[in-house]
């Protein structure tokens, strides 16, 4: 992963963090359910937004690599990855 995806995505990981720790203390706090419900969707929104990022730096680096070498052993398994993920995604 490059630098500076990491760097962003470790500091939206940590926004990320404290958005759950404060969904915890809303149910502690006994807040109105559509509240938390509605703060739910907010870090699941984040949480895409960063997989996105990982995905995008994985297909700018992981697969550009394995076809600019020609390994087309190493092409099926990066595209195979790709696609097993995209497949598990929730969307």
């Amino acid at each position: 992963m490059r630098k500076d995806i990491k760097t962003s995505c470790q500091k939206r990981l940590s926004r990320i963090e404290g958005q759950v720790r404060g969904l915890s203390k809303m149910v502690e706090d006994d807040r109105y359910c559509i509240d938390i419900v509605t703060q739910i969707s907010a870090v699941r929104a984040a949480l895409r937004r960063v997989e996105e990022e990982i995905l995008r730096d994985h297909v700018a680096h992981c697969v550009e690599h394995a076809i600019a070498s020609g390994d087309k052993a190493d092409q099926r398994q990066k595209i195979a990855e790709l696609m097993d993920v995209i497949g598990r995604s929730d969307r």
